[in-house]
């Protein structure tokens, strides 16, 4: 789901607050080493994130935050902020050259750079929190 998040709206807050979250609070943060993710650059996305996204030559930086069921990719666009809410149950993440994060049909691809190679222990530590959510809906059938 996409909001638009440059000005506080309690409603807005409480529909991501459901999909994925509260945020994790201060010392849980600093257990984790960060929640953040450094600014990243976006290379491609998918057709429907073109509204959101700088259409002249400039660099459009996107930055992840985790959540206790989900992340949140943070978009800017001149003064606007958007937001793309992704549940975990729902991400999946392709490492090509660079890396893809893909949720409901869209996706957005990072550039591998600098600050990409810096994320390196945060994408660790966000695959490692969405094999702990998964965890507890893995059903065993035999």
């Amino acid at each position: 789901m996409l909001f638009i998040t440059t000005n506080k709206d309690h409603e807005i807050t409480r529909q991501i607050n459901d999909l994925v979250g509260k945020p994790f609070s201060f010392w849980t943060s600093l257990k984790l080493k960060g929640i953040g993710s450094k600014r990243m650059i976006i290379e491609d996305t998918s057709p429907n994130f073109d509204s959101i996204l700088n259409q002249v030559s400039d660099l459009n930086y996107a930055n992840i935050e985790l959540r206790p069921q989900g992340i949140l990719v943070h978009i800017t666009k001149g003064l606007n902020r958007f937001v793309w809410v992704i549940p975990y149950f729902k991400l999946s993440i392709y490492k090509t050259n660079g890396l893809s994060i893909h949720a409901n049909g869209s996706f957005i691809r990072f550039r591998k750079s600098k600050t990409f190679n810096e994320n390196r222990a945060f994408f660790n530590k966000l695959l490692n929190l969405k094999l702990e959510f998964t965890k507890h809906y893995n059903f065993n059938i035999n």
